[in-house]
């Protein structure tokens, strides 16, 4: 399957007050950052089918061992008082910062993000969201690039010093969350995320996962087993 060509089209800039922001009408992708509101494109096709994939599967999975809530775009997050407003496209949640979404957004620093490249996102992803995730402590950080030839996925961990450090993908092309112990994510699926059983791949998962009854996880082993 041939990759989509993504056209590069920059997000518009408005500048108007954060009170401003807030009054706008929902719907689309829009943050504020520094009196400025960022209003992105429209995604493409395979922007929205990695988001899907990898949320469902967060969803369940988070869900299922009851290990906080995941968000996703568009919503937002004050990364801290005064400072920027961004709408991730996928965000978890663990208990401890569970009380920090109120009605309308999240404050502070989620546990793990994960932004997908969209057209004209590049230098926002990688050196904007990544400089401001980083300020304010997201432990995690996913960038998926879906672009043609340039198909890359990098995840970094905040290290001790509360700088953001790469973390490696095995040789069998997965990577293992950090904040979500057992979640896995194999880089192939990103690429062709309508060819992913979902089922196939939460049971796998769950099979492994930390804290299950030894009758679950054969349960899961079984399900896994059947859907191959």
């Amino acid at each position: 399957m041939e990759a989509p060509t993504i056209v590069e089209t920059a997000p518009r800039r408005k500048g108007m007050s954060y009170e401003a922001y807030l009054a706008l009408p929902e719907g689309g992708i829009v943050e504020w950052v520094e009196g400025e509101a960022i209003f992105h494109v429209p995604t493409v096709p395979i922007h929205q089918d990695i988001s899907v994939l990898i949320s469902a599967l967060m969803r369940f999975f988070v869900g299922h061992l009851a290990l906080g809530r995941v968000l996703t775009a568009p919503v937002e997050v004050k990364l801290w008082p005064g400072g920027p407003s961004r709408e991730p496209d996928i965000l978890f949640v663990g208990h401890e910062k569970l009380a920090q979404i109120d009605d309308r957004r999240f404050n502070g620093a989620p546990d793990l993000v994960v932004e997908i490249v969209s057209p004209g996102s590049v230098t926002i992803d990688r050196v904007d969201k990544f400089r401001e995730y980083e300020r304010a402590g997201v432990g995690e950080y996913w960038i998926i690039d879906p672009r043609h030839q340039k198909q890359q996925a990098d995840f970094y961990v905040r290290d001790d010093q509360g700088l953001f450090t790469p973390i490696d993908i095995s040789d069998e092309g997965i990577y293992t969350a950090t904040l979500l112990p057992g979640f896995r994510l194999q880089i192939a699926w990103l690429w062709q995320p309508d060819a992913v059983n979902v089922q196939r791949a939460l049971a796998g998962m769950l099979a492994d996962a930390p804290g299950l009854s030894a009758e679950l996880r054969t349960v899961y082993r079984e399900m896994a087993r059947l859907l191959s």
